[in-house]
């Protein structure tokens, strides 16, 4: 890959702003590198952190500490935006008034089996990319340097491949490859979808980060009279989160970009506009009721 290709790319970079080498490594680069308790840096990258999750992150997260998404985000998350229309991105929240990650501890990470997918990388940057007339998008690596890590000067060597499956990365970015695809989508969509309104960003945060939120979402009546869930999927979705985060992006697809998964009943959306219009005739009689009263008391303090 030339400077031309990735110039021509859109790049989704999760170490955006760290000390990214700027040369693309492809997975049979071979690099120099060892983290382990006795290295005198031991939890000097864990001291000051920046680190996105992915919807499988939290998900396993969440799981491991026995939380409902959304106060697992409320406790170890902080929102960001990941690109200039406010689409939703989510990092781990540090300690308070503090850089360090709040599962730091003097002996390592306290999640260690569970650990986010940027953590996992380091000092590998993972780069997924498309080019600006493609429609498949494609991976890339790139070395991250920087001058606190000394894990570079270890005695050991291998590719970027071995390293990926030591440190378990391989299962993740299967995981996470639907959603990366989607935000991909997104930002190279731009204009042939419009800038994205604040309730599809905010159905794109549910559907991505707060799961439990999104299954209730989807339990709702509202929800069910307007698709056709049959009962084993609404079982399967109830009961395992993983299912439920690739019903939610391929629910995303449809919604964002009008791909064809979820099947409508018959008639559902007229009946959506029947409730908008009859929603929207309430709120006027309530606003008139208001003003009538207003205009009671009024009347009734000038006489």
């Amino acid at each position: 890959m030339n400077e031309l290709d990735f110039k021509d790319m859109i790049n989704d970079s999760p170490f955006a702003g760290s000390p990214v080498k700027p040369n693309m490594l492809g997975d049979n680069t071979s690099f120099q590198f060892r983290c382990h308790r006795n290295v005198k840096c031991w939890n000097a990258c864990c001291s000051n952190i920046d680190i996105p999750l992915t919807p499988y992150d939290i998900l396993r997260l969440k799981k491991r500490l026995d939380m409902p998404s959304g106060e697992f985000l409320k406790q170890y998350s902080t929102p960001f935006e990941m690109d200039k229309d406010g689409m939703p991105g989510v990092k781990l929240k540090p300690v308070d008034e503090g850089t360090a990650c709040q599962f730091m501890t003097p002996e390592g990470c306290g999640v260690y089996e569970d650990r986010p997918t940027a953590c996992r990388y380091y000092p590998v940057a993972l780069l997924t990319m498309r080019r600006a007339d493609e429609y498949v998008d494609r991976s890339a690596y790139a070395m991250v340097r920087e001058k606190h890590c000394l894990g570079h000067l270890e005695d050991k060597t291998q590719t970027i491949e071995q390293y990926r499956v030591e440190q378990g990365v391989t299962e993740y970015d299967q995981k996470a490859h639907a959603w990366r695809q989607l935000i991909l989508k997104r930002k190279s969509a731009g204009p042939a979808i419009g800038k994205p309104t604040p309730v599809s960003n905010q159905l794109f945060f549910m559907a991505s980060y707060d799961m439990d939120r999104f299954r209730a979402f989807i339990m709702s009546p509202s929800f069910n009279e307007t698709y056709n869930i049959p009962v084993e999927v609404m079982a399967l979705l109830i009961a395992d989160d993983e299912a439920l985060l690739d019903f939610g992006l391929n629910f995303l697809r449809h919604a964002l970009f009008g791909e064809d998964f979820i099947e409508q009943h018959p008639g559902a959306y007229e009946k959506r506009l029947e409730r908008k219009r009859a929603m929207a005739g309430q709120n006027q009689e309530a606003a008139f009721q208001k003003k009538m009263e207003i205009e009671d008391d009024k009347y009734s303090n000038e006489n």
